[in-house]
């Protein structure tokens, strides 16, 4: 589940009756380096790099377990820390020996956590290998707080009453088995699979998620497409959905020019001797091949100041990268910290120009009169190419 259980999986899994789910495994350095982020209902940890590391939103207060990954093996390892730990927390722990397990499960109780998570497989077990009731039937049984029993091999909806009524645990957790289909927590299901392709999401992550739900059927026609697809759009055609996701993208961009839009009302804010914006450079918002780079580059020779300067630094916690632009002896920089060096030229470009009143390439702003080198040279060749090959679209 460490993929599995983004922000779209568990709002699938909540409208198919779950109660509780876990997010990714997330790692606690990592979060400590996040700054958080309110969007609306949404609330959400982002890197210093500006990835988005984890998303709730408020569908799910209360019901979804933040899950920092190790920390039970880390407690088994490491007993002495129970103590330290929060008294809100969930654990999650592996079967090892009974006897220690039962003994830490105690003292982890007296701590006042909310409840405890028992895989019921010894470390060196693997998923193949069925889990051991009789285990987590006496660790249930040796405390008072909730119990969740971890349970793989799951065909229908009854089964997991029938094992948490054989275990005497307060609840039962599936990894695998709600992987493979969602619905297999409604009383009503299970559906067919492709019921379950509702949520707009990341494609790379959403082609993992659908390869785990497809399982034997990997191989199909159906499998063999959605495995060479790429974007969302051919996924979408895959299952029949295209109509779905072109009215999604259109509410997707409506929402982004929306909040573009607002962004560029922002008071530029003076740094010392630099000026900043919150700016980042999206290569999808501007009309190829013109870059904020090329046009502030174009202005400053028809102006005949100095070329553009560019000072750029890397942050060695995640190797983000900062630059500051310097034109006309006035210096320039986005307060966002982008993945290269040449993202972060390209927003302090986008500084620059806003600073100045310039246009900077976006898609559907008015033709700012000026005509970079490489739109010149793309220009010729498209129109030489089409006298040399008329039959060809360039």
């Amino acid at each position: 589940m460490v993929r599995v259980g983004t922000l779209p999986m568990r709002l699938l899994l909540w409208t198919m009756e779950a109660d509780v789910v876990y997010c990714e495994e997330l790692i606690d350095i990592k979060m400590a380096q996040c700054h958080r982020v309110v969007n609306g209902e949404r609330w959400i940890l982002v890197a210093p790099d500006e990835r988005v590391m984890f998303r709730t939103c408020e569908r799910e207060k209360n019901k979804v377990v933040f899950q920092m990954g190790g920390m039970g093996a880390a407690l088994l390892a490491d007993p002495d820390k129970i103590e330290a730990v929060s008294t809100d927390t969930l654990f999650k722990l592996p079967s090892n020996d009974l006897e220690d397990t039962i003994s830490l499960v105690q003292r982890i109780e007296k701590t006042g956590v909310a409840a405890i998570a028992v895989h019921g497989r010894f470390k060196e077990e693997r998923p193949r290998h069925p889990v051991h009731c009789d285990y987590i039937r006496t660790i249930a049984r040796s405390v008072s707080i909730p119990v969740i029993g971890s349970l793989d091999l799951v065909k229908t909806n009854s089964d997991i009453e029938d094992f948490r009524v054989a275990t005497g645990t307060s609840s039962v957790m599936l990894a695998r088995a709600a992987m493979w289909n969602v619905s297999i927590f409604s009383k009503r299901g299970p559906f067919p699979v492709e019921k379950a392709i509702r949520y707009e999401n990341h494609a790379f992550n959403t082609k993992y998620c659908l390869c785990q739900m497809l399982r034997d059927k990997v191989e199909s026609p159906l499998g063999k497409q959605v495995q060479t697809a790429s974007p969302l759009l051919r996924l979408s055609e895959a299952y029949g959905i295209l109509g779905f996701y072109q009215q999604t993208q259109e509410w997707i961009q409506s929402r982004r020019n929306a909040q573009q839009n607002i962004s560029q009302l922002d008071e530029p804010i003076m740094e010392g001797d630099v000026i900043t914006m919150a700016v980042k450079f999206e290569r999808g918002n501007y009309v190829p091949p013109i870059t904020p780079k090329m046009l502030l580059l174009e202005w400053t020779h028809r102006e005949k100041l100095e070329q553009p300067l560019y000072e750029t630094k890397q942050r060695p916690q995640d190797r983000a990268f900062q630059s500051v632009v310097t034109v006309a002896q006035k210096k320039y920089r986005s307060s966002l910290w982008s993945k290269s060096k040449k993202l972060a030229e390209q927003a302090a470009a986008i500084v620059c120009l806003r600073v100045l009143g310039l246009h900077e390439g976006r898609i559907g702003e008015e033709d700012s009169g000026l005509v970079c080198k490489r739109k010149r040279e793309a220009s010729v060749f498209s129109d030489d190419r089409q006298v040399l090959f008329p039959q060809c679209t360039p």
